[in-house]
């Protein structure tokens, strides 16, 4: 039975990797490209008048969270737009009455948008060194930080594609709920910038962890401690990964 389950794994990750990789000029580059003008306009042509950011170059203060705001927007939408899609032409069905539980289902659809996700963020690495230097300060914080808010975005948005009832409802949550969150997640500003309610307001962000966790990984500073940061990122997962698991259990807006 464990073979039968690793094989239906196996599948779906494949299935979902070929899927972003065939495609890659829509699902690869797209990203990488937002990313490079992202560089250009608030690094070289704004960050010289800024300056500094919490004793270092606003390019290197803004890499960590362009690289962040990279593998939450891919890891969300692979999953999304691909789960739904298999619910939208039925395919979907055919994973519910076969002999795989709700784990493997889970653990294929995320891995793919983890993996998309991974690659996004690398290739933005990649970018950033044209512009400036690789600092690491934790190679172990920015594995975990990376692979955790990967994980919890894919998760995220295969709870869109669960509840989405048309090809809009994907759309609904990215535009009027995840950007906002991101950019006010300290892409592009410390948090010590704030006055204290707003800090403490901020604190209801879970992107403020993640960004904060990646910052920390590549330059050593942070604005929530490493420890912190770790913890809230497992817990969110644990909670999405559960409510994933109940809901195609269930078979809620699964089946008709």
């Amino acid at each position: 039975m464990m073979r039968l389950y690793w094989i239906a794994l196996q599948s779906i990750w494949v299935k979902e990797v070929t899927r972003f990789s065939r495609i890659w000029t829509q699902t690869l580059v797209p990203p990488v490209i937002t990313m490079s003008l992202y560089f250009v306009i608030f690094g070289s042509l704004i960050g010289p008048r800024i300056g500094t950011m919490a004793g270092v170059d606003y390019m290197q203060f803004i890499v960590p969270g362009l690289i962040m705001m990279a593998v939450i927007t891919n890891s969300y939408s692979n999953v999304a737009a691909s789960f739904f899609s298999a619910k939208f032409s039925r395919n979907i069905e055919e994973l519910l009455v076969a002999p795989v539980p709700a784990h493997v289902i889970i653990a294929g659809y995320v891995g793919g948008g983890v993996g998309r996700g991974m690659c996004v963020g690398i290739l933005v690495t990649i970018v950033s060194l044209f512009f400036v230097p690789l600092h690491v300060h934790s190679w172990w914080m920015i594995v975990c930080t990376l692979l955790l808010t990967a994980i919890l975005f894919s998760l995220c948005g295969l709870l869109n594609g669960i509840f989405a009832k048309t090809f809009d409802d994907i759309s609904i949550i990215p535009t009027f709920l995840l950007t906002p969150l991101t950019y006010l997640g300290g892409v592009f500003y410390s948090l010590q910038l704030l006055s204290p309610f707003w800090q403490a307001a901020s604190r209801l962000n879970p992107v403020i962890y993640m960004i904060s966790g990646l910052r920390y990984g590549f330059l050593g500073i942070t604005d929530v401690s490493a420890a912190v940061t770790i913890g809230v990122l497992m817990a969110l997962v644990c909670l999405a990964y559960c409510l994933s698991w109940y809901l195609i259990e269930r078979g809620c807006g699964l089946r008709s």
